[in-house]
């Protein structure tokens, strides 16, 4: 077996293993792979998580809180079960123990059972499964087409100059993610395009939701998205 067929069975194999991964649930927050997220870590149980993580391997797993967790937000509330995992790129320590983050996505996951905190940890854990979200050869065309549809929908935003503000160069998934991420879309929204698999069905997903908002706004995409 070749050095690339052995890398391909080894990471087949990782992604079907269960990992231990410390969560950080918020309300409004979905994150895409390979897109950056800056954050501002103030609680004290996600201190202690944050600086567990730079201790170990800078990860952390980014999920979103269900509605109505509001009446037991310091506790433990629900949590929906796909997130994605976060590498810490960059750390700033406070003078009053707060942190300011930038995150990158890495993979989303799935998790199949959670670890409350217990002793001296303050924060919760999960055990996950990575989703290989790689795109297929197969899929590629029809992705780039879909990239285009998506982009002449946001073409509005940018007074027709999207070319010049969203680098041709840039991978179709990684545009894919980082335009699901930055548009204002509501976060169960942006939830339900981070579930959807694969970055061709969430790119068409994408493209149907901002046709729908279209259609209910009466004038084209208009306020409804607008890039962070």
């Amino acid at each position: 077996m070749s050095d690339a067929a052995d890398t391909l069975v080894f990471t087949d194999t990782l992604r079907q293993m269960v990992f231990s991964l410390p969560l950080f649930p918020l309300p409004t927050v979905v994150l895409f792979p390979n897109v950056f997220l800056p954050l501002h870590i103030f609680e004290p149980r996600y201190r202690q998580m944050v600086a567990d993580a730079l201790a170990g391997d800078r990860i952390i797993g980014m999920v979103t809180l269900r509605r109505g967790h509001e009446g037991d937000y310091e506790g433990t509330p629900p949590i929906y079960t796909t997130g994605c995992s976060g590498l810490i790129t960059h750390a700033e320590l406070l003078d009053d123990g707060r942190y300011n983050l930038v995150l990158r996505g890495i993979e989303k996951f799935t998790i199949h059972s959670e670890e409350l905190p217990s002793g001296a940890r303050l924060y919760r854990s999960a055990s996950i499964t990575p989703i290989d979200e790689t795109v297929p050869p197969t899929d590629r065309d029809e992705l780039r087409l879909q990239r285009k549809k998506l982009l002449g929908m946001l073409s509005p935003l940018f007074n027709g100059a999207v070319d010049g503000r969203l680098p041709e160069a840039m991978p179709d998934e990684d545009l894919v993610n980082a335009l699901a991420q930055y548009l204002e879309f509501d976060p169960l929204e942006k939830l339900a395009l981070l579930e959807r698999q694969g970055p061709l069905a969430r790119c068409r997903s994408m493209v149907e939701l901002l046709e729908m908002k279209a259609m209910m706004k009466g004038t084209g995409i208009g306020e409804q998205g607008s890039v962070h």
